[in-house]
């Protein structure tokens, strides 16, 4: 017989009709066909893993600003790369005009 296997969601939605006590366990196991000591497992395992609903939260919106701090150093340093190359460009244009078109060889004096 092939093992069943259930969803996070179906469990969740169990475990927690379980918990507003509505029905008793052995009735909501024989109800949706499953053991009452699985029903038991999940509910201690949701209650277990409770806290880390919030916890993770937490860490999410740490990571947030954390990623929201790299894309705004990433977009001040691409704004000042544009401006170095806006600079770079002005200053090839007026070397060219003030020391004529050759002036890359009047001022580099590679040794190779």
């Amino acid at each position: 017989m092939k093992k069943r296997q259930f969803t996070a969601e179906f469990k969740t939605k169990v475990v927690l009709e379980l918990l507003r006590e509505e029905k008793q366990l052995g009735e909501l196991a024989s109800e949706h066909d499953i053991s009452p000591n699985q029903l038991r497992n999940w509910k201690k395992e949701f209650l277990e893993n409770a806290t880390r609903v919030f916890d993770e939260n937490r860490r999410e919106k740490g990571l947030r600003a954390r990623e929201k701090e790299i894309e705004d150093e990433h977009n001040a340093l691409m704004a000042k790369v544009g401006q170095l190359t806006i600079e770079n460009d002005w200053l090839k244009k007026k070397s060219a005009q003030v020391f004529g078109p050759d002036y890359e060889k009047k001022f580099n004096k590679s040794k190779f």
